[in-house]
């Protein structure tokens, strides 16, 4: 939106200047070497709306990477061992870790790869990570796996968690830590502590601040849940973040000798971050695993809430739900506790489950979005809002998209929104090679008076079709933030 139009057909962006399709960090790591002409996932966080502006790359040799937009730039990559062939990617609620299901070729297992991310202040970098300036709102200084806003300019792979022997062939993850958006410091926002306010944590004063008792204990994730499935195994696993997150807990801000071990970062096992060869006890650990009476072809998490749920799509059209129970807590939690409940029709092979985004107006017109998750089914070539009951435990459908344009739609995203108000998901359409735009809701200009305007020619249409941006390939996977 700008100058009181408002754009909802998928355009390429007139930031990059004529660049063209490649994303541009892409391009860049190719340049200097890596393989990344083959993507295999992409992925963001979703717990910081408004923010995990950048997506995290991995391909199929194993390269990794972050992508860029027009004002968040910086670039990190790193690689995957040998033999190591990645298929998904998820990423913590507030970009700390990025997790990767690859196929071990070598041991013949399924793993998860685990990835510190250190987001910094646009174009800074660890050796230089405050730079200038406290606009971005990050920390003063380069802390791999605390919470950040997704420009991230490093990273490094710390090891790899082994799935059980029933589960060689991961093929979808998902990631929570729970956190409520609202108990992060603020990005910069006056009056409020943020990450620069309260950095740089050699300062023992703003350490302190971050343990037991103190102001932003709770400003960080300290547990954590994955859920992996196999679509070929019909398995669904739960690991343990928990060793993970306590172990950075503990560095950061437990001794002052720990702490200072954080200080001497490096690629080496020993360096921080350290790798798990180096420090064994932060290996997350896997909780169960249960078997389904289907073919899983997705699953999500919930970001935050009382409902600790995990949503697991089937090929015979279910949305199974399961309950979490313990987990993610600082607490002690028990595998017992993590049970299956409901489920949902929702349409032949449901292939892609995303996350209603946030509203200018905090999703006002259409209730709790972090109560309801969007499910693209490519059988029956239809997305389903699916909202969940107060206990979380059954839902049903509120809105279905069908429409002719749609030849093979395989997964959708929902756009998020800053300063204007509106309802625009996109829809990657496989076998049509393209990108679709539809609306769902009104838009509702803030910045011009408030105008607002429905779907269709009578305004009260149920869907708008925003146009399409046809692709020489086929589109398997979409992500997106509210800036370009």
């Amino acid at each position: 939106m700008s100058n009181a139009v408002f754009s909802q057909k998928p355009e390429l962006s007139w930031t990059y200047y004529g660049e063209g399709l490649d994303e541009m960090n892409a391009r860049a790591y190719k340049a200097a070497g890596g393989d990344a002409s083959n993507p295999v996932a992409v992925g963001r966080c979703y717990g910081r709306p408004g923010w995990c502006m950048n997506s995290i790359m991995v391909f199929q040799n194993g390269l990794i990477g972050a992508a860029q937009s027009n004002t968040a730039r910086n670039k990190a990559s790193a690689q995957l061992a040998a033999g190591k062939v990645p298929t998904a990617i998820a990423v913590s609620n507030s970009n700390e870790f990025a997790f990767i299901t690859v196929w071990d070729t070598v041991n013949l297992r399924g793993e998860i790869a685990v990835v510190a991310l250190t987001g910094l202040c646009d174009t800074c970098t660890p050796g230089n990570p405050g730079g200038f300036y406290n606009y971005w709102g990050e920390w003063n200084g380069a802390y791999p796996g605390l919470p950040n806003l997704g420009n991230i300019a490093a990273m490094k792979v710390l090891g790899y968690v082994p799935l059980p022997a029933d589960m060689k062939a991961p093929t979808e993850i998902s990631v929570t830590t729970g956190v409520d958006n609202n108990a992060y410091l603020a990005a910069g926002t006056p009056g409020y502590d943020s990450p620069w306010g309260l950095s740089p944590l050699s300062d023992s004063g703003k350490r302190n601040r971050f343990k037991a008792g103190g102001s932003a204990y709770n400003s960080y994730a300290k547990a954590g849940v994955a859920v992996v499935v196999s679509k070929s195994e019909q398995k669904v696993a739960f690991v343990d973040l928990k060793p993970l997150f306590q172990y950075y807990q503990s560095m950061y801000f437990g001794s002052d000798a720990d702490f200072g071990a954080t200080t001497n970062q490096g690629a080496g096992d020993s360096q921080w971050p350290r790798t798990f060869a180096a420090a064994s006890q932060q290996t997350p650990t896997v909780i169960k695993t249960m078997s389904l009476p289907s073919r899983p072809t997705a699953v999500k998490t919930y970001i935050w809430g009382p409902n600790k749920r995990a949503w697991v799509a089937t090929q015979d059209g279910k949305l199974r739900i399961f309950n979490l129970g313990d987990f993610p807590t600082a607490a002690a939690g028990s595998a017992g506790s993590i049970t299956e409940g409901g489920s949902v029709s929702v349409g032949r092979n449901p292939t892609g489950i995303t996350y209603p985004k946030a509203k200018a107006a905090a999703g006002t017109i259409y209730g709790d979005i972090h109560n309801e998750v969007i499910v693209t089914s490519r059988g029956d070539r239809q997305v389903s809002w699916v909202r969940f009951g107060s206990d979380g435990n059954s839902g049903s459908i509120v809105r279905t998209l069908k429409d002719s344009r749609l030849a093979d739609p395989i997964s959708a995203e929902d756009t998020d929104n800053n300063g204007v108000e509106s309802y625009v998901l996109s829809i990657a359409d496989y076998g049509g090679r393209a990108l679709h735009n539809y609306r769902y809701g009104p838009i509702i200009m803030y910045g011009y008076a408030g105008q607002r305007y429905g779907m269709g020619n009578s305004g009260s249409d149920a869907f708008e079709y925003g146009g399409a941006f046809n692709l020489p390939g086929k589109a398997f996977h979409i992500t997106g933030s509210n800036i370009p």
